[in-house]
């Protein structure tokens, strides 16, 4: 069949988690409720439910390039979406196969910690990060914990925020979406900030009372799964984060721990004129 006339298909590199509610099975899951086809290449496997991280088990990186060059074999990849690659020679591995496909966008979420706070990164893998992912990243989605690992000191208010913007950008990657959880709300409100070194945009929603899990893999493989469906960057930022605030104000319980997993088909579930989350302004 003639390459344009297939499907633009989102693949993952992520972890699996166990328990369904982030890295892999967020993904696919995310994919689908956009309708664009899903390929996973699994870097990590967790022992994980809403309690914690038990256990981690990293798969030989020449099986992780079988994965890759699998799909990429078979599949027209419109957008690559990358989440948690535990150590340097992972994700050497995937700056290798990475760099044979220019021209695919690359949306690159950190994943360093769990949201139940276990540490899913080898500390040794920092530099190799900076060094061979950040470079090729067309997106850099991280989290203020994540911008201070990265930048190697604390990043505490808004007026910092918009200052690691610029230095993130300095690290290579054609643009960033500074997530804002995780800085004390404006007049009740997240705010998560996009720079691409031309374009500076904010996405702001009300804070929801939810101990979410997943939220960052859903931002993005949402936002991946948007540039496959055709929109620019900002526009796949803006309508990832509406995405994710519906996801999460549906968000549900479905193990013993607080940590509530969203619901990916939030929009089937509650179907209306704009959606839950369209609640958002773009300055």
């Amino acid at each position: 069949m003639p390459t344009r006339s297939r499907p633009a298909c989102a693949l993952t590199i992520a972890g699996s988690d166990s328990g369904g509610g982030a890295g892999i099975q967020a993904d696919l899951k995310t994919f689908a409720a956009h309708g664009v086809h899903g390929l996973c290449a699994i870097a990590a496997l967790t022992a994980q439910n809403t309690r914690g991280v038990t256990a981690i088990h990293v798969p030989p990186p020449a099986f992780l390039r079988a994965q890759l060059d699998a799909v990429f074999a078979d599949f027209r990849i419109g957008a690559v979406k990358i989440g948690m690659l535990a150590n340097a020679a992972v994700i050497r591995t995937v700056a290798e196969v990475l760099a044979e496909h220019p021209r695919v966008p690359v949306v690159l979420d950190p994943v360093m910690v769990a949201s139940s706070g276990a540490t899913l990164l080898d500390p040794a893998a920092l530099d190799a990060l900076r060094e061979h992912l950040l470079p090729r990243a067309t997106l850099l989605t991280p989290n203020i914990p994540e911008a201070e690992l990265l930048l190697g000191h604390p990043v505490a208010n808004a007026e910092a925020a918009e200052a690691a913007l610029v230095e993130l950008l300095a690290l290579g990657p054609g643009a960033v979406l500074l997530k804002g959880g995780h800085l004390p709300a404006r007049d009740g409100e997240i705010v998560d900030r996009y720079d691409d070194g031309t374009v500076f945009a904010e996405f702001v929603h009300p804070r929801l009372k939810v101990a979410g899990h997943g939220t960052g893999c859903t931002l993005a493989s949402a936002i991946a799964a948007n540039l496959c469906l055709g929109a620019n960057l900002p526009k796949a930022c803006a309508e990832a984060g509406d995405y994710v605030h519906g996801a999460l104000a549906a968000s549900y319980r479905p193990g013993t721990a607080p940590l509530a997993v969203l619901d990916h088909a939030w929009q089937v579930r509650r179907p209306g004129p704009s959606g839950i989350g369209r609640d958002k302004h773009m300055k």
